[in-house]
């Protein structure tokens, strides 16, 4: 992370360096976020440990850390943790939704969107899913509109939604929402108490490990609309332990029931990693991310190149250059190829040096 390039930041800002650096010491020029974030050092010594203590036969709580992680991610989005269901998958929790819909029901999806958020409502063959592009996402809303289930950043060429237009235009239709922030979370703020349902991996921008997911239910825990919990097992019950045989006679009183059997390994670290980004502060990183994005942008256009229009992403997607992932990867620099884009994604541990590195390789 060296460089003669200096960060985007002084004064107060120093202390987003240090606390990064004392976390993160990636041995490439890491600027593939969008696809999995890097771990910081606390979340890896917390996994260390929990895994040593478990092979000492004197395993830790991780069921408290599961409830530490719960807090920590509806603080990051500003809803009550009574509203925050932990699992391990996007899909998983898009699943959940879509079988809760009536038949008949239309779903308003946009165009490309990733997989794991709209293909189980196309698994349902009585349901009616329409695709529009990103941009007209919000004035395709109708009268006739169940739900509309989109990203809040696409993971192919990192566009934003126009989240604000979208929550208006279906409160006006009595539509509701599920919003995808897997790859906006941690970098983008987000207020999830204005949509119906958010959902997310964490395993990338909130430098989570694999296998933590959450999802954002109302506040009446998803009745009106007809969530069931539909995979609760004896954890979804009120008081767990009482609830390991036979069915669960008391759900918790909270979205908890709604829980997917977590992984508590991933959990252990999970909590870890979701401090760091309170450390750090969603603004402070959307500050930086940016910052890094719109240098690349520039100088792409010295080179030549035009990425995918998406002002304010923290990704950048450049068509027609997919094809030199490897080249790169080969030269340190760690990229995506999506949809023959080449996707660059500029997080916390960058530097205006990875950027610069980037942009170095590409015009040689």
């Amino acid at each position: 992370m060296d460089g003669e390039v200096p960060w985007p930041h002084s004064g107060p800002m120093e202390s987003f360096e240090n606390l990064v650096r004392a976390e993160f010491d990636p041995k490439t020029t890491y600027l593939n976020t969008a696809s999995t974030g890097l771990l910081p050092a606390r979340t890896l010594a917390a996994m260390r440990d929990a895994a040593e203590a478990a092979a000492a036969g004197e395993p830790s709580d991780m069921f408290a850390d599961v409830e530490a992680s719960r807090s920590a991610f509806a603080r990051l989005t500003g809803v009550p943790s009574s509203r925050v269901a932990a699992g391990a998958s996007v899909a998983t929790f898009s699943g959940l939704v879509a079988a809760a819909l009536p038949s008949g029901a239309e779903v308003l999806t946009a165009e490309g969107d990733f997989s794991s958020l709209v293909n189980p409502f196309h698994m349902r063959a009585d349901l009616k899913v329409r695709s529009v592009p990103l941009e007209r996402i919000a004035e395709s809303v109708g009268p006739g509109t169940a739900l509309v289930a989109v990203s809040s950043v696409q993971s192919a060429d990192g566009r934003i939604a126009g989240l604000a237009a979208l929550r208006d235009a279906a409160r006006a239709h009595g539509a509701r929402t599920l919003i995808d922030a897997s790859q906006s979370s941690g970098w983008l703020p987000l207020a999830a108490g204005e949509f119906d349902f958010v959902t997310a991996v964490a395993f990338k921008w909130l430098l989570c490990p694999r296998g933590v997911a959450f999802l954002v239910v109302p506040e009446d825990l998803g009745a009106a609309a007809g969530l069931t919990p539909l995979f609760a097992g004896w954890a979804s019950g009120e008081r767990p332990w009482d609830s390991c045989y036979g069915p669960v006679g008391e759900l918790a009183h909270s979205a908890r029931r709604f829980d997917e059997s977590p992984a508590l390994f991933s959990y252990a670290g999970a909590r870890h990693s979701l401090s760091l980004i309170a450390d750090l502060g969603v603004d402070a990183v959307h500050a930086h991310d940016t910052a890094l994005a719109d240098r690349f942008r520039e100088g792409l256009a010295s080179l030549g190149h035009g990425p995918v229009p998406a002002p304010g992403s923290a990704i950048v997607s450049v068509p027609g250059l997919g094809h030199r992932q490897g080249e790169l990867g080969r030269a340190g620099v760690q990229v995506s190829d999506r949809a023959g884009n080449l996707r660059a994604a500029f997080h916390a541990y960058n530097t205006p040096a990875d950027v610069d590195r980037l942009l170095n390789v590409l015009a040689d």
